[in-house]
């Protein structure tokens, strides 16, 4: 009985564990398309790591190459400091040209500029979640 009782906790701890580790992001049918980890690892549906957001903002490939920039202002910039788009704090996501191309609810569901559900990434920050739908250079 302790032993089981033992079995069951660790089993629940595990799981438990491994949803603080990687958010899972799903397009909208649900089906997953990526995680990112909690340290900014973003990896595809397979695990395999696709690249790093750093805390710094800086953004790699899986090479470790810097590839963009995502800034605290929430300005997205392409390898040569071009900006790409920007990230709203209200979750507007707008191009280079100030043209809304989409938004990240609170709740983490991911619409195209028509309103329409195109992912959903709860439990991402913000910017993360605009840069792995709509920015990933």
């Amino acid at each position: 009985m302790r032993k089981t009782i033992s079995l069951v906790m660790f089993l629940a701890i595990s799981i438990v564990s491994m949803d603080v580790m990687a958010q899972r992001l799903t397009d909208s049918g649900y089906r997953t398309v990526g995680y990112i980890k909690q340290d900014g690892t973003i990896q595809d549906a397979s695990y395999r790591t696709t690249g790093y957001i750093k805390s710094d903002g800086r953004v790699q490939d899986s090479s470790y190459r810097t590839v963009g920039y995502i800034k605290s202002d929430g300005t997205v910039q392409d390898a040569s400091y071009r900006t790409v788009g920007y990230v709203k704090r209200d979750g507007s996501v707008q191009d280079s040209s100030y043209r809304t191309i989409g938004y990240i609810k609170r709740d983490g569901t991911v619409q195209d500029r028509s309103y329409r559900t195109i992912g959903h990434a709860d439990g991402v920050p913000t910017r993360w979640a605009a840069y792995f739908f709509f920015f990933r250079l």
